[in-house]
């Protein structure tokens, strides 16, 4: 009708409506969102070298927060659980400050290093890049006492290695996040047990295995391409087993015991980095120099 007053443009949204700020507002948070919510309020904000950030804007954070989901099988709350412990256990272990830490020679000379091999030295894609820990229990099977013996030491020259192997991963300079079904931030573990009898197994090695064990699974997650255990005897067959009592089931698929090192190279023949097997050293069936010379492991007095 003529005399009907015009609609109001900003009338008020009829009962039960909700606007577009609201259904924002009420959106809830995304699981990678609801870690960092629970690490900014953290006192300690650094996990493997990131100092944790917004992933919607900092990569490195994003990869951090999906590692923790992709190893509790997308379960926030055990997630958040997980990530807050490291925050706890980084804050007090200072992992950061051990990576440059010097340790005795006497104990650990010989006994770890962290290669990274890739096509070209400029090489800076992750999936053309691969990071190995090595870890040559052979090197102290004369001095098993002195290296296990204090098992606070030993955890935390061995957690300077794997600190040392996420400087050569690279997670804080990524620029590609990463999802449930792919991620390049993974590293190869190589354990050689040349020289050293598993049926006389000092029992401060075998501390120092379930210790490590424990430390890393709870604070290094999603971060294990493939572990090798080299030069053993048909004995390891039962130590395989008992590691996968520690471990979850889809990360004890990951180990490879290997009764040879030098069949080591034939094993990673399929990795896509070219030519990775001649690159490895010879002991373990390629062309490249000891581990001595292409290697690097913590720092020694």
């Amino acid at each position: 009708a003529k005399d009907e007053p015009a609609a109001e443009t900003n009338a008020e949204p009829a009962a039960g409506a909700s606007t577009d700020a609201e259904e924002k507002e009420e959106k809830p948070a995304s699981p990678v969102q609801q870690l960092w919510a629970a690490a900014k309020d953290h006192k300690h904000r650094e996990i493997w070298g990131v100092d944790l950030a917004d992933p919607e804007t900092h990569v490195p954070s994003q990869i951090v927060f999906q590692k923790y989901l992709n190893a509790n099988d997308g379960v926030v709350a055990k997630a958040k659980e997980q990530l807050v412990k490291t925050l706890d256990w980084r804050a007090e272990a200072k992992p950061l400050d051990l990576a440059s830490k010097a340790f005795s020679k006497t104990k650990f000379d010989g006994l770890g290093y962290v290669t990274s091999y890739s096509a070209s030295e400029a090489e800076t894609d992750p999936e053309k890049r691969e990071v190995f820990t090595w870890n040559i229990y052979g090197a102290a099977a004369k001095r098993l006492p002195e290296t296990f013996g204090n098992l606070d030491e030993f955890i935390e020259w061995r957690v300077a290695l794997m600190e040392l192997a996420l400087q050569s991963l690279g997670i804080k300079d990524a620029t590609s996040p990463i999802t449930a079904d792919k991620d390049p931030y993974k590293i190869y573990q190589v354990h050689d047990y040349q020289s050293i009898s598993f049926l006389r197994q000092a029992p401060e090695a075998k501390a120092a295995s379930t210790k490590t064990i424990s430390v890393f699974a709870q604070n290094y997650p999603e971060l294990l391409k493939e572990k090798f255990f080299v030069n053993v005897p048909a004995i390891m067959g039962f130590m395989y087993a008992f590691f996968k009592l520690f471990v979850a089931a889809k990360t004890a698929k990951k180990f490879h015991p290997l009764s040879s090192g030098a069949s080591l190279a034939k094993e990673l023949s399929e990795s896509k980095v070219e030519g990775l097997g001649e690159k490895l050293p010879q002991a373990y069936g390629g062309k490249g120099g000891e581990l001595s010379t292409q290697g690097r492991g913590p720092e020694l007095a």
